[in-house]
């Protein structure tokens, strides 16, 4: 593998900057209770080269920072790098590979156990689009993807399988959890957050009585209105 000096400067550049959005996103997750201990991982792939940064395997959160985290090929190889030294990249590295190099649109992917989220995989259940707020962030339910082993781009590729034709940016992989994607990380990381707080909802709601889904058509107009219209227009 190459060494990430042996990288042009403006690539080493945008790998030192995509360093350092990586592990300040990391602060997101235990901040919004969607992990514990070392699970969990953000990754976003580096603008105008075939690779991306990741979590290293098995840190705790309070020890990551830019330094620590690990530059990969889009096949999930580990580049030489005199700044993480040793450290190995996440255990899911091959799922993240393979998202990026089948969903060429996907700039961030984040994986979390939040509770409320991993126990609906846990039962291999959908959370039903019974909220505004899903059909504005999610455009539908949040699919299961099937189960997969960790070890391989098994669970990539049902990553891939299951989102490719939805318009949620998270899918419950069956008895692991939520894997959440978007334009960058930090879009992906919003996911996560999201995901967990309809599923919460939802679980709650399930407990006072039936659920009453929101009709197609009215997912339709929300999610068209949430993505183009609201928020400010971008700067020019």
């Amino acid at each position: 593998m190459p060494h990430v000096n042996e990288l042009p400067a403006e690539i080493r550049q945008q790998v030192a900057a995509t360093r350092e959005v990586v592990a300040a996103l990391h602060a997101e997750l235990p901040a919004n209770d969607l992990v514990v201990w070392t699970a969990g991982n953000v990754s976003q792939r580096v603008e105008g080269a075939d690779l991306f940064v990741i979590k290293p395997s098995g840190v705790r959160y309070d020890e990551l920072s830019a330094a620590t985290m690990v530059v990969c090929d889009l096949e999930g190889n580990k580049l030489d790098d005199d700044t993480s030294g040793e450290l190995q990249p996440s255990s899911d590295t091959a799922a993240h590979a393979y998202v990026y190099r089948h969903m060429n649109e996907v700039g961030g992917v984040v994986h979390t156990h939040s509770p409320y989220a991993t126990a609906f995989a846990a039962v291999q259940q959908p959370v039903p689009c019974v909220l505004t707020m899903m059909g504005d962030e999610f455009g539908g339910e949040v699919p299961v993807g099937p189960f997969a082993i960790i070890g391989d781009d098994s669970i990539g590729r049902g990553i891939v399988e299951t989102l490719k034709d939805s318009r949620s940016p998270a899918v419950l992989m069956a008895n692991h959890g939520p894997f959440t994607i978007g334009k960058d990380a930090k879009a992906a990381v919003k996911a996560a957050v999201m995901v967990e707080e309809v599923a919460k909802t939802v679980a709650i709601a399930r407990s006072l009585g039936e659920l009453c889904p929101i009709e197609s058509r009215h997912i339709d107009s929300l999610y068209e209105r949430y993505q183009n219209v609201y928020g400010q227009p971008p700067v020019k």
